[in-house]
C-alpha cells in the first residue's frame, strides 16, 4: 500500500469501472508523487553536474576561458573528490562552437561529461592518445560541421561540457603534477578575432562545494532542473522521462511556477528520493556488489562494461543511482575491471560485523603488503552525509602509498587506523591514523592504481575494519 493511501486502490474504482470521485484527489496526489520521485532519481545525475558546473563557476572558474588547478584537500567539498592525484577543471560551452583540448604526453588521466553526466570522452592514459599525447576535438549536440582531419572526435549531448583532468603525482612530487595540468591547451576550433589563450589559476588554498547538497533534498532541486531543461537540448533516450517532468509541469519554453500543491509534492518527492538513493548507495541489496564472499568490502561501481550503465539492452537504474548519490561524472575507463587498468575502487561501509562505520569508534584495519597494483594505492575516509572528504581538526582525509606510508618500512601487513582519537602505544601508528567525528557516520574508498592480477582473483584481499 503506497505509504499516503487511505484505502486500497481497488476499493478507489466502482463496480462500474469509474474512478470513485470522493477518491480522486488522493489518487491524482500519488500519481504525481510517483512522477516526481522517478524523475529526481532520475534526473539526480542532472543536477549533481549543474552542481558541479555552478560550484566551478563560483570558484572562479569561467567556460572556455579561465580554468583551475587543485591539490584536493578535506575542505574542497566534491562527492569522492580525492587527494590521492591533483585535478584540474575545465568548463566548456559549446554554444559557440567545437572546442579541441590539445593533451600533451605524459601521465594525465582526463574524461568529458555532458551536464548530464554522460561520457563524452577519454583522453590522457585512459584514452585513444594512451598517454602519449593527442589532439581532441569535441563537438556540440546536432553538429553537422565537417570533421577536420587529426583529431581524436568526442560528440556531446549538451553545449556544457565539463573536464576533469587529473595528474599522476610521479614519485610523490605535487608540484610537478599540479604544473602538468596547466600544459593541457584548450581553444575554439575557429578562434574569433579577440580569443585569448584561457588562463590557469591554482584554486588549492580557496575552499569550495561543488555538490548539490544545499537543494538536494528540497524545491530547489526542481529549480535547477528546469534551467537545465530550459538552456540545453533534449537528449534523445530521456523522452519518457522528460514526459514525467511535463506532467509535473516543468516543460521546456515554460516558467518553473508550481502552485502549492505541486510544491508540496515537489518537495515530499525530494525528500523520498533522496532517501530512496541513499538506501540505494549505502543498503545495497545487489549479489553483484560483494567484491569477496568472506568480506565486507563492496565494488563502488556496479557496473562496469561502459561509462552509461547500459547492459544487455537495458539502462542499470540500481547501478547508475548508486553511483551517482556517491559520485560524479563516469566512464568507461572508471569502472573496468582487469588487470592494467587505469584504476580500481572498493566501497567500505561496514565493520566486519556488518555494522555502518560509527564515527565515534576506533577500528583497525589489516592491509597485506605488497598491495597488487603498479603505480600506488590509497584509501580516502569520506563523510556519509556529504559523501565529502571527512573535516576534522587533524585537516586529512587520507592514507596514501605514496605520502603517508611510503616510509612505512618491510613487506609485512599494515595496520591502518580511524577513530576520533589517535590510537597510543602502537608504535607510531598515529602516523596510520584518520580522524574520524563522533555522531558522523563515514565510509571509505580503497583504490588501487594500475591493478594486477591478484586485486582480480581473490589471491590478494584486505581485512575488514575490526572494532578496536
Amino acid at each position: 500500500m503506497h505509504p499516503h493511501a487511505t484505502a486500497e486502490p481497488t476499493q478507489r474504482i466502482s463496480k462500474g469501472g469509474y474512478p470513485k470521485p470522493e477518491t480522486l484527489e488522493k489518487t491524482f496526489n500519488e500519481t504525481d508523487l510517483d512522477r516526481a520521485v522517478q524523475a529526481y532519481r532520475f534526473f539526480y545525475p542532472t543536477v549533481s553536474g549543474m552542481a558541479i558546473w555552478k560550484g566551478s563557476l563560483k570558484a572562479g572558474g569561467v567556460p572556455n576561458a579561465a580554468f583551475g588547478v587543485i591539490d584536493t584537500q578535506p575542505r574542497h567539498v566534491g562527492f569522492t573528490l580525492n587527494s590521492d592525484t591533483p585535478y584540474g577543471f575545465v568548463l566548456l560551452e559549446l554554444e559557440s562552437g567545437p572546442m579541441t583540448i590539445d593533451v600533451p604526453a605524459g601521465p594525465l588521466i582526463i574524461v568529458a561529461v555532458d551536464i548530464n553526466q554522460r561520457w563524452v570522452g577519454d583522453m590522457g592514459l585512459p584514452g585513444p592518445d594512451a598517454g602519449k599525447g593527442g589532439k581532441h576535438l569535441v563537438l556540440p549536440p546536432d553538429s553537422g560541421r565537417e570533421v577536420p582531419s587529426g583529431f581524436h572526435v568526442h560528440r556531446s549531448s549538451t553545449n556544457r561540457v565539463i573536464v576533469g583532468v587529473r595528474s599522476m603525482p610521479v614519485g610523490g612530487d605535487v608540484k610537478a603534477a599540479l604544473e602538468r595540468i596547466k600544459t593541457v591547451k584548450v581553444r575554439p576550433l575557429v578562434p574569433a578575432a579577440d580569443w585569448s589563450e584561457p588562463k590557469w589559476s591554482d584554486l588549492t588554498a580557496k575552499g569550495f562545494d561543488t555538490t548539490p547538497l544545499a537543494y538536494e533534498g528540497n524545491l530547489d532541486f526542481w529549480k535547477v532542473l528546469h534551467e537545465v531543461i530550459e538552456t540545453e537540448p533534449p537528449f534523445e533516450g530521456y523522452e519518457a522521462y522528460y514526459g514525467e517532468l511535463a506532467a509535473l509541469g516543468i516543460v521546456k519554453g515554460k516558467p518553473f511556477a508550481p502552485d502549492a500543491r505541486a510544491k508540496r509534492l515537489l518537495q515530499e518527492a525530494a525528500t523520498l528520493g533522496k532517501t530512496e538513493m541513499c538506501a540505494q548507495s549505502f543498503a545495497d541489496r545487489r549479489p553483484d556488489r560483494v567484491v569477496w564472499k568472506d568480506r565486507r568490502w563492496e565494488w563502488a561501481a556496479l557496473r562496469f562494461e561502459n561509462g552509461d550503465f547500459t547492459v544487455g539492452g537495458h539502462l542499470d537504474l540500481e547501478a547508475r543511482d548508486k553511483w551517482f548519490y556517491q559520485a560524479i561524472a563516469a566512464s568507461p575507463a572508471m569502472f573496468r575491471r582487469e588487470p592494467g587498468s587505469g584504476s580500481l575502487y572498493w566501497l567500505g561501509t561496514r565493520d566486519k560485523n556488518g555494522a555502518y562505520l560509527d564515527g565515534a569508534k576506533s577500528y583497525t584495519l589489516a592491509v597485506p603488503r605488497p598491495v597488487p597494483c603498479a603505480l600506488f594505492w590509497s584509501i580516502t575516509v569520506y563523510d556519509a552525509e556529504t559523501r565529502s572528504q571527512v573535516q576534522t581538526k587533524q585537516a586529512k582525509a587520507a592514507l596514501r602509498s605514496l605520502f603517508e606510508l611510503k616510509d612505512v618500512p618491510g613487506s609485512e601487513p599494515i595496520d591502518l587506523h580511524f577513530g576520533p582519537h589517535p590510537p597510543t602505544g602502537k608504535g607510531g601508528a598515529e602516523k596510520r591514523w584518520i580522524q574520524t567525528l563522533p555522531g558522523k557516520g563515514w565510509f571509505v574508498y580503497f583504490r588501487l592504481y594500475g591493478p594486477e592480477q591478484p586485486a582480480f582473483d581473490g589471491s590478494w584481499k584486505p581485512g575488514d575494519f575490526a572494532l578496536d
